[in-house]
């Protein structure tokens, strides 16, 4: 069912479970004016087909105590090893995200720490002792405004 075409009943649901995937599916329903049965057929047709891949809870790493939000440029020695880099930084859980990108790193990442103190740890005894790093520059982050999900249209 890879070529699962949307409808608009399937873009609406989406758009729902984007911004709140805890929602009952009797209230989806309501919002959507198809049964419960029918909300439960499509979530699991789209999760069938790829398309809804998870849910989760999105919690403030602030109020954990993660109040240090950085993005990283890394650049590789070699772009061969964007593979081995790319799982040494998996097994770091201050990293919540990484991207291989064009321009000029080879990965972008997003890191979460308590302080800077921590995030200087993160980097100097984590990060940049993985083979294949050349060297990265870090943009700590002062404030986030946007933060959503895709919406469809």
């Amino acid at each position: 069912m890879a070529n699962h075409v949307l409808d608009e009943t399937d873009t609406k649901l989406l758009n729902i479970l984007q911004k709140d995937a805890k929602m009952p599916y009797a209230e989806i329903g309501k919002k959507l004016f198809v049964s419960q049965g029918t909300v439960h057929l499509r979530i699991k047709k789209l999760t069938e087909a790829g398309i809804i891949t998870g849910s989760r809870i999105t919690v403030d790493p602030v109020k954990l105590g993660y109040g240090v939000c950085a993005y990283l440029g890394i650049y590789l020695s070699q772009s061969k090893m964007y593979e081995h880099v790319s799982e040494r930084l998996k097994q770091i859980p201050e990293i919540i995200s990484a991207d291989y990108t064009t321009g000029v790193y080879s990965i972008f990442a997003k890191v979460r720490c308590k302080s800077t103190e921590h995030l200087k740890n993160v980097l100097s005894n984590h990060i940049q002792n993985i083979e294949g790093i050349q060297r990265t520059e870090t943009f700590i982050s002062l404030e986030s405004r946007i933060d959503r999900p895709v919406l469809l249209e």
